[in-house]
């Protein structure tokens, strides 16, 4: 197939460090590039494929000093993927709904993946108002606030399979480890407060967006600077998370949110470490209790279930990755909704020529 993605420019696809959307889209990108498809993608300036980059903006906007509207480079994206609409067989979004005006006109088989929540009065009356906008959820729990829109199919994420390796750690595991963005929702006050009770060492490897700099600064950079056994490491690549997660007692989990999947849960996994993970949005979707980590609702259970980590086989954790999380697997079931939408855009030609015909 001809394949048109179309990622998010704030970062680069994959991103450098912390970007869980567009690291998700390069994953898939490539997986369908090695099953032989014709993908282009539709990213910024500074992001790699093995597939044939369109730059939309010169490089991330993250990283781009000179910004002041991302607004105009989605405007040139949109405008570069109506320039060579022929070239595809359909269109894959992964912008939200900022294209949703466009999309409802196309003539070609598109599909958009929701990668953020869907929660809230407000996208209600926007998956009301495009409701024939064909969309993929990347967990159950993300639909229900939403469960009239146009849901093809669930697909979670996957990662290529040798991206993360399982390592014994022969016992020497002595540290918790947390890993995403500073901010509220993601819960890393729990997170202290578990290592605090546990009187474990915590390793917290994090971004802090410019809106949490005052939250960071005011509530969680004094719990961390209260215990020594707190180390705030920053932002990683791939490269550290392997470092991190590999020889780590458990990834934490404590969000305070509707998570719509959670990519670092399955990092953890692949590198056969279990997860404490709060039960909220799409978490039981992913740990499966008591074999891949355990699922929480309080910092009491948390601690409870540190306590019985011993049970967990971190090589059975690692297998559960890769039969469920895989991104083979995420890119054949991609394949599959690809397909159903081209069969049925042939079909309704088929349709409206055979009218035109008899008329």
């Amino acid at each position: 197939m001809r394949i048109a993605q179309i990622a998010p420019l704030f970062e680069s696809v994959p991103p450098a460090k912390y970007g869980g959307t567009e690291r998700c889209v390069h994953y898939l990108t490539e997986s369908l590039v090695d099953r032989g498809h014709d993908v282009v993608l539709f990213a910024s300036g500074d992001s790699q494929t093995s597939g044939e980059l369109c730059p939309c903006a010169p490089r991330s906007l993250r990283t781009s000093e000179q910004i002041s509207d991302a607004g105009v480079y989605t405007a040139i994206q949109l405008g570069y993927v109506m320039e060579q609409i022929d070239r595809f067989d359909i269109l894959h979004f992964h912008l939200g709904c900022s294209h949703f005006p466009m999309a409802r006109h196309l003539e070609i088989p598109h599909v958009s993946t929701m990668h953020g929540p869907v929660t809230g009065n407000d996208h209600a009356q926007l998956l009301k108002q495009f409701n024939k906008i064909p969309l993929v959820s990347i967990s159950n729990s993300q639909r229900h606030p939403c469960t009239n829109a146009n849901w093809l199919k669930t697909i979670h994420h996957g990662l290529p399979r040798n991206l993360y390796e399982y390592k014994q750690t022969n016992g020497t595991a002595q540290y918790l480890a947390f890993i995403g963005r500073i901010s509220p929702e993601k819960g890393i006050d729990r997170a202290i407060e578990i290592a605090n009770r546990m009187g474990l060492p915590l390793k917290i490897a994090a971004k802090i967006d410019h809106a949490d700099q005052t939250y960071y600064r005011e509530h969680i950079a004094p719990m961390i600077a209260a215990n020594a056994k707190i180390e705030f490491i920053g932002e990683i690549n791939d490269q550290g998370k392997q470092q991190l997660l590999s020889q780590a007692l458990a990834l934490l989990f404590p969000v305070d949110w509707p998570e719509p999947f959670g990519l670092v849960m399955i990092e953890a996994n692949a590198c056969g470490t279990p997860v404490v993970a709060w039960r909220n949005g799409s978490t039981p979707e992913v740990i499966n209790d008591g074999i891949n980590g355990y699922i929480v609702e309080s910092i009491d259970n948390a601690v409870s279930a540190i306590k019985q980590l011993e049970k967990l086989d971190r090589l059975k954790i690692r297998q559960n990755f890769e039969s469920r999380f895989c991104a083979d697997k995420e890119a054949e079931e991609y394949e599959n909704v690809y397909r159903q939408l081209i069969q049925t855009h042939n079909c309704e030609r088929k349709a409206i020529r055979r009218l035109n015909h008899a008329a």
